[in-house]
């Protein structure tokens, strides 16, 4: 018997399946459409490890059961190639990026097609080539046109290892989520995406699509909508004595953003962040010296610094604020636990109903007013009341109800002009700006007399310019300002002399819309203009299932949900959600335990598995060792029995094979069939791959066996290891592939003859009994009264009760 090699059988296959062109889809096939894809990677310097490999593999199993099962399916590939990881690459490695780039997606795309993927090739697309990227400028362009793309001076979260602006989705426990390096704030002109402006609609229509709950409430919590009120604090010189703010031409009034207006009599401080007060000085306040210090430390501290540090630190502004309604004056002072980005960068001090207030109030020995009780009555407490209740020290208010209480102060406001209700959100507009070479350049020139010219739709792409020192600078601006003969241009409109915008697109800019990208790849080429891809665009969206990393939920999920519906309201796409279901894989961890990393030498690559047990092993091992959504570390022992498995199945289909009918098999199989649809329909990848294990135990084992089930077992089994069954599935005399066959159908599964009746006495099982199907009641208290076991229980007792429900018999005594 020929021994199971997977090195020579495996590319022989692969070769086949590529020259045949079997994975190609066709637009307006008549067939059904399904289109699903995982996220296009990153072609880092590293090249894939055996945790990039999970989803892949697993999606095309499922992709490769959809073709067998009629339908026309579309599953491309491309890369993500523009961004910083390259450029840091290509910098530790002295080489071009562009040169880093060819060579890291050369060595992805090996493999990529070393596993046996079934993609369709012919739509490949990069992000770093011009004919793509001109659609990326195309559709800043058309978001500059709607004013949703806007430029303007804002503290951003700046990463002093990689000198670059960061967008806050990109900054993970106050780090900066590519390198880990802890940011700082700095103040730039910026280009930022007005992404809040479908705020509202974002969280909406996640009521359309089908997305795990967990994809769902991050997205939910990152917008972040709530529901409350805008309420204005006039400010005014402060009492005799307080330390004495000389100029209040900077500012009137402070505005704070509150969901909690019921308590609004509890307020008696309020806080701004050291960022609002930093505007007030360079407006002409004159802040006493011991604020001004406090001020520039506080900005100097990471937002992780600010927002850890348990220690309450603040310091007395010397401004008053005034009561809107009790009109009180009210303290005014700064601390770094209020942060510029969220609301209005000031808070009201309400320091008996906010755990974060009281912690401040106790401190600064500042007053605590309850305006909130559980019944009614004022109490003395030692920690905040934050739930609703009953409104005392209130004044005319006293007495109402939280809910109540809350909308009539919001009327007397608005009735007096110093308030109004509002919609706030977490979720801030989108930093689009980076100060690096690796990206996209931004379609904008600078005219002293036209101002923001936006580059005509003819003349794109702009180009990225070939030069040989991309380093990012230390005066924060790009190293495309250096290049003289690319920023020096003329203005479109007036024809003097202009230059170019020289910060660059994030890393995000391409991956928004790549999945429409391998849709016009198929018609033209990437030809202007959008009208072209109307009927591809209808046929194809939404994506059916979209398979993406848990990380990228609050990243290019949302990014690209927006981008998407932007592009729908101006009809250049046919639905309003791009992706009709998402579903995210788990992470796979090395065998210590750990994520997988050079420095810690754990890295296990797909090529070291390959290599030793072949493609079909590495594939099965992916798909066996857990739940696909669950985290799980490596084991090199477990994949040894996943080719264990594959060297029995290849040792049995090339064994002698007693063929005759086995109605009992012939059964079980019907239902592997039924459970094998199932779980590819759920995902549940990891339990086709066991029964697929026992029921091949039962082949192994049975003394005949059909045709039928034979060659339906490898058709039930070819998306999962595709490879072996192509080989085997020869072997049994077919000469077309396995890929082109129908997915076998359960049909009606043979009726049972035979039942296990259980027999409990007071809900305890005592005994099981093998009976014939459908007997009735009193038969089965006869087999239950003349069980030996039955009768050693009961004793002299007889049954008061029996509950029979056809497999089961309760004997209540």
């Amino acid at each position: 018997m020929k021994r199971y090699n997977p090195k020579e059988i495996e590319k022989k296959w692969q070769k086949l399946w590529e020259e045949n062109g079997f994975y190609k889809a066709v637009d307006f096939d008549k067939k059904p459409k399904y289109y699903t894809l995982f996220e296009f990677p990153y072609p880092s310097g590293d090249g894939l490890h055996v945790g990039h490999a999970r989803p892949y593999t697993a999606m095309d199993a499922y992709a490769r059961s959809k073709r067998m099962q009629g339908y026309n399916v579309l599953f491309p590939i491309g890369w993500d190639a523009f961004g910083l990881p390259t450029e840091n690459y290509a910098i530790a490695n002295k080489i071009h990026p562009r040169v880093a780039t060819e060579r890291n997606v050369k060595n992805f795309k090996r493999q990529m097609k070393m596993l046996g993927l079934s993609l369709d090739w012919s739509r490949e697309v990069n992000t770093t080539d011009p004919k793509y990227y001109k659609w990326t400028q195309w559709i800043f362009l058309q978001l500059y046109k709607a004013g949703l793309a806007y430029r303007a001076e804002i503290s951003i979260n700046w990463c002093p290892k990689c000198k670059v602006g960061l967008a806050n989705e990109e900054v993970v426990n106050g780090k900066h989520e590519r390198c880990g390096t802890p940011v700082e704030k700095k103040v730039k002109k910026q280009w930022l995406f007005a992404i809040t402006k479908y705020a509202d609609r974002l969280l909406k229509d996640l009521d359309t699509v089908d997305y795990p709950e967990r994809v769902r409430n991050s997205q939910i919590n990152w917008i972040g909508r709530s529901e409350g009120a805008l309420i204005k604090f006039p400010i005014s010189p402060p009492k005799a004595d307080r330390p004495r703010a000389d100029n209040f031409q900077f500012s009137k009034e402070v505005e704070v953003f509150t969901t909690r207006a019921d308590t609004l009599f509890g307020v008696t401080f309020i806080v701004v962040s050291p960022e609002l007060a930093k505007q007030w000085i360079d407006l002409g306040w004159k802040a006493p010296k011991e604020v001004s210090v406090y001020i520039k430390k506080a900005i100097d501290k990471s937002e992780l610094e600010r927002q850890e540090n348990k220690e309450k630190t603040g310091v007395d502004s010397g401004i008053v604020a005034i009561h809107p309604l009790s009109k009180k004056e009210i303290p005014v002072w700064v601390a770094d636990y209020v942060l510029a980005g969220y609301g209005t960068g000031a808070v009201m001090g309400v320091p008996a109903h906010d755990e974060r207030d009281f912690e401040f109030a106790t401190k600064f020995k500042l007053p605590i007013i309850e305006v909130v009780s559980q019944d009614g009555k004022v109490h003395s407490f030692k920690k905040a009341y934050e739930g609703d209740g009953v409104m005392v020290n209130s004044e005319g208010f006293n007495g109402l109800k939280s809910k109540e209480g809350g909308e009539k102060i919001i009327k007397e406001l608005e009735k007096l002009k110093v308030g109004k209700s509002s919609v706030n959100y977490k979720l801030r507009d989108w930093v689009f700006s980076r100060q690096h070479y690796w990206g996209e350049p931004i379609p904008i020139i600078y005219c002293k007399k036209c101002g923001e010219v936006a580059v005509d739709e003819k003349d794109l792409p702009v180009l990225l310019p070939d030069v040989k020192h991309y380093e990012p600078t230390d005066t924060g601006e790009s190293p495309l300002a250096d290049i003289k003969e690319w920023v020096n241009v003329k203005c479109p409109k007036c024809d003097e002399p202009a230059k170019r915008e020289t910060d660059t697109m994030p890393n995000w800019a391409g991956s928004n819309w790549y999945y429409l990208a391998y849709l016009m790849q198929g018609i033209s080429n990437f030809q202007f203009p959008i009208s072209k891809y109307k009927e591809v665009f209808k046929y194809w969206m939404p994506i059916d299932l979209y398979d993406g990393g848990m990380e990228h939920t609050t990243l290019h999920l949302l990014y690209s949900r927006f981008i998407y519906k932007f592009l729908y309201d101006k009809g250049f796409v046919p639905t309003a959600e791009p992706y009709a279901i998402r579903r995210s894989h788990g992470v796979v961890l090395a065998e210590d335990g750990r994520k997988m990393s050079k420095s810690y030498k754990n890295v296990i690559t797909p090529d070291d598995v390959v290599d030793e047990f072949g493609a079909d092993t590495l594939r099965l091992y992916e798909m066996f060792m857990a739940p696909f959504d669950q985290m799980v570390p490596w084991s090199s022992r477990s994949v040894i029995g996943v080719h264990r498995f594959l060297d029995r199945l290849w040792k049995f289909y090339n064994g002698k094979i007693n063929e005759g009918k086995n109605e009992e098999l012939e059964n079980g199989f019907k239902k592997l069939i039924s459970k094998i649809t199932e779980d590819l329909n759920s995902l549940k990848f990891n339990t086709a791959v066991a029964a697929f294990m026992e029921f091949s135990n039962k082949m192994i084992k049975a003394k005949t066996i059909s045709k039928n089930v034979l060659e339906n077992y490898l058709k039930l089994f070819a998306p999962f290891a595709p490879h072996i069954t192509e080989e085997l599935w020869q072997k049994l005399g077919h000469k077309e592939s396995i890929n082109l066959q129908n997915w076998p159908k359960a049909g009606e599964v043979a009726k049972e003859t035979e039942i296990t009746l259980v027999v409990q006495i007071n809900g305890r099982v005592r005994d099981t009994i093998k009976v014939k199907v459908g007997i009735s009641q009193n038969e089965a208290e006869k087999f239950a009264m003349n069980s030996e076991k039955i009768k050693k229980y009961l004793g002299s007792q007889k049954p008061k009760k029996v509950i029979f429900t056809g497999k089961l018999i309760n004997l209540v005594v």
